[in-house]
């Protein structure tokens, strides 16, 4: 068997460039098609929010059924019915100079309780898809809460008025949102509540869930 003589030196080393050449061009021209394929994964945003609100009907709407949540809400729309705006915001301004101190009689009316107890071994119960949990009256006036809320009167936001505003089957589904804080992404979902005994909306229920792990 007759061997061909070795290529010299500089023959490879143009050889080799002209194949590294070669598979830069290869690379290159397959980046624009690459660029252009969809992430895989990407929900959209009807996506998102048929599985916040599936997730709301499995494990949020029968929560709000229970007597001791529909009484408090009952007990407290008769107490608030008659309120004036001004007597409301007297009330939201109270809330918020009571939050993070020692006497809170307010607050403590709220985050206390029989109902705040509910929503509490909810969240524990929940394996962390919940951050937060509140229930308003028909003023949209928080009843009970998991934690307090930076303010008392809801009824001026969008999570009351496209919820309790709406009628029986109203539901706001926001915006998923990334607190830099505690490096998670979250969405609220608020709903209508309504009385059984009356089929009317007596109030609203908001729960903020943990979209990195319900995704």
């Amino acid at each position: 068997m007759r061997l061909m003589p070795p290529l010299p030196f500089h023959s490879v080393w143009i050889l080799f460039r002209a194949i590294f050449a070669s598979l830069v061009a290869l690379v290159v021209t397959s980046l624009p098609m690459r660029a252009a394929e969809p992430e895989a994964g990407l929900l959209s945003r009807d996506d998102i929010s048929q599985v916040l609100q599936a997730y709301f009907d499995e494990e949020i709407a029968g929560l709000v059924q229970e007597p001791t949540l529909l009484g408090a809400i009952r007990a407290q729309n008769e107490r608030t019915k008659d309120l004036t705006e001004a007597e409301i915001l007297d009330l939201d301004l109270q809330w918020r100079a009571q939050v993070g101190e020692k006497e809170r009689p307010l607050v403590d009316a709220v985050v206390k309780g029989p109902s705040a107890e509910r929503l509490l071994h909810k969240i524990a119960r929940a394996g962390g898809v919940i951050a937060e949990i509140f229930v308003m009256d028909a003023q949209g006036l928080n009843v009970a809460a998991a934690a307090a809320p930076s303010d008392y009167w809801q009824g001026d936001e969008a999570k009351f008025k496209n919820s309790f505003g709406a009628g029986k089957d109203g539901m706001e589904i926001g915006e998923i949102e990334f607190d830099a804080s505690i490096g998670i992404s979250q969405a609220q979902v608020s709903a209508t509540i309504v009385d059984p005994s009356t089929g009317e909306p007596i109030g609203a229920v908001t729960v903020g869930v943990v979209a990195d792990l319900l995704l």
